[in-house]
């Protein structure tokens, strides 16, 4: 088995994993903090496995045309080598989005400890008002 391969597989993986652990974190959390934290666990995960899908391993290119008037094997050897720019401006605005929605969760977090001095689900569910 190829070391790329096997590299790209474990990195793969290791992101799944963690995807669903911080799944497991916003469904089953016991306070709305953990739950905070465990949402941007997911959401940085999520923009690292874009990044990873728009990679490509061996030699790398900048996605930049080498001539002015490219040949058809110019063509082909720039898509086969260079990486593609799109998913990393995707994440991009996702992590501006991200930071976002997590400051206004903080905020919103903030103001139910202030009104019901407790952040932890249930105690906030037995509460009337």
């Amino acid at each position: 088995m190829n070391f790329e391969i096997f590299l790209q597989l474990y990195g793969y993986l290791a992101l799944m994993v963690i995807m669903v652990i911080s799944l497991y974190g916003i469904v089953r959390g016991a306070s709305l903090i953990k739950k905070l934290i465990a949402l941007t666990i997911f959401g940085d995960t999520a923009n690292a496995l874009i990044i990873f899908l728009g990679f490509k391993f061996g030699e790398i290119y900048p996605p930049v045309l080498p001539t002015l008037k490219p040949t058809l094997e110019d063509i082909a050897w720039f898509v086969s080598t260079a990486v593609d720019p799109v998913p990393q401006c995707l994440v991009i605005t996702a992590v501006v989005i991200n930071m976002a929605i997590t400051m206004f969760l903080a905020f919103l977090v903030i103001q139910i400890y202030r009104l019901y001095g407790t952040t932890m689900v249930k105690k906030i569910a037995k509460l009337k008002g």
